[in-house]
């Protein structure tokens, strides 16, 4: 099993190059179910859980490759509609498989999902929504066993909580569907909006891209033809790297990032003391070596997100002064406070609440990564600590930063894989 050393007080300069986004690729992954020609995706991130959603599509009968940064899939071959435990149980995002599998195909078997053990994380909504468009839902041993002998057909779909799998699980099979689906109270995820504009672009009559109210036109399981596309920058790859500039008082850049996807990070860092220089393609962090507490609470999209939390919990305990970060949409998120605590950090925990204290020097010691976000955490809390940290359990990571260690050795950062 692989870990990172990370050798402390690291001064980083230089620039980063963002990959594609992992939450963009995924459902657009999924989304190859519904058409009928080869689809070419560029700026596919290399990461553990595109190449597991991969794994899965083959496993059903498709065919794919996977090169430099493209992907190509052919799903017009696609013969088997079980998604099963094996693979299912590695990742989460593997429930987006249930939405377009039951609009093509009238019938599909998918297993319960895992991922991260950041908390309890429900399908029901995908499930009732895909009820009111016409199908027979059974759980039985393990596995979503789904039906729509008829196909399935437009409805309104009101979803009580904000869901992104779930409002790209409709989507998909609303794009097949026959009649009008209108969905109320959906995800405004850029991933989510790049999934609509791909859909749209190969003839899907979508009308409220970017909003809470979406409005689709299916095509009767009539197969879509995809132009190929580029997958949208990681805004949260693009985040942690922004930390890590601010965290390691380093004037840092990354480019191929979008900043119109990270305006509520940005405005935190800003009102911690960075300052930014922003161009078409390339954001610069201009860091202060006067950090300034902050308060943060986590939110959907255009909120700040679940997935920065960690992270600044890790910046924050340079900041000087009382930090407090609710989280509201994680019950189990705050895993990596122990760790950072093992670090020397001042951290309390009441109920989805961190109060951080600092400014704090911290110590490398070995920690464990607990999940994907908590452990670039820990990497960045290891950027400033004195003597060495060891990141251990970093297959969390690796699901979904492509090359972490040889982008962040490439601006200075004294870090390595080895093996246990």
């Amino acid at each position: 099993m692989d870990y990172l050393q990370i050798l402390g007080n690291n001064h980083l300069t230089g620039t980063i190059k963002i990959s594609g986004a992992k939450n963009a690729s995924l459902p657009l992954i999924a989304m190859s179910i519904l058409t009928k020609n080869r689809v070419v995706m560029h700026n596919v991130p290399h990461v553990a859980d595109i190449k597991t959603l991969l794994k899965l599509l083959g496993n059903l009968g498709a065919e794919y490759t996977f090169e430099d940064e493209t992907v190509i899939i052919d799903a017009s071959r696609i013969v088997k509609t079980t998604a099963t435990y094996d693979i299912v149980k590695t990742m989460r995002a593997s429930i987006l498989v249930l939405g377009p599998l039951l609009a093509r195909f009238g019938h599909c078997e998918v297993s319960l999902p895992g991922g991260c053990a950041i908390g309890q994380r429900p399908i029901d909504l995908h499930l009732k929504a895909l009820e009111q468009m016409g199908a027979q839902i059974e759980i039985k041993a393990g596995y979503v066993q789904a039906k729509a002998p008829e196909g399935l057909h437009g409805a309104t779909i009101i979803f009580d909580k904000i869901t992104v799998t779930g409002t790209a699980n409709i989507i998909m099979a609303a794009a097949l569907a026959k009649g009008e689906t209108h969905i109320i109270n959906a995800a405004r995820e850029p991933e989510v909006v790049q999934l609509c504009e791909v859909l749209r672009d190969a003839g899907v009559k979508i009308e409220g891209i970017a909003t809470a109210m979406l409005k689709i036109e299916g095509t009767n399981q009539e197969l879509l033809h995809v132009e190929p596309f580029r997958i949208i920058p990681d805004r949260i790859e693009a985040g942690t790297y922004l930390c890590a500039g601010a965290i390691t008082n380093s004037r840092l850049s990354i480019s191929f990032a979008n900043a119109a996807h990270l305006e509520s990070v940005l405005a935190k860092l800003e009102e911690m003391g960075c300052c930014f220089e922003v161009t078409e393609h390339t954001i610069t962090v201009i860091p202060t070596e006067n950090l300034q507490p902050v308060k943060i609470v986590t939110q959907e999209y255009p909120g700040f997100p679940t997935d920065m939390q960690a992270q600044f919990v890790a910046l924050a305990t340079q900041a000087n002064g009382v930090s407090i970060i609710e989280e509201r949409l994680f019950e189990n998120r705050f895993m990596h406070v122990s760790e950072l605590q093992r670090m020397g950090a001042e951290i309390t925990l009441n109920g989805n609440v961190a109060t951080i204290t600092g400014k704090t020097a911290l110590s490398g010691a070995d920690v464990m990564a607990t999940d994907l976000r908590a452990s670039s955490a820990l990497v960045l809390a290891g950027l400033i600590a004195e003597g060495e940290t060891n990141v251990h359990r970093i297959y969390h990571l690796d699901r979904g930063y492509d090359s972490l260690e040889k982008k962040l050795q490439s601006v200075g950062a004294h870090i390595k894989r080895l093996k246990e």
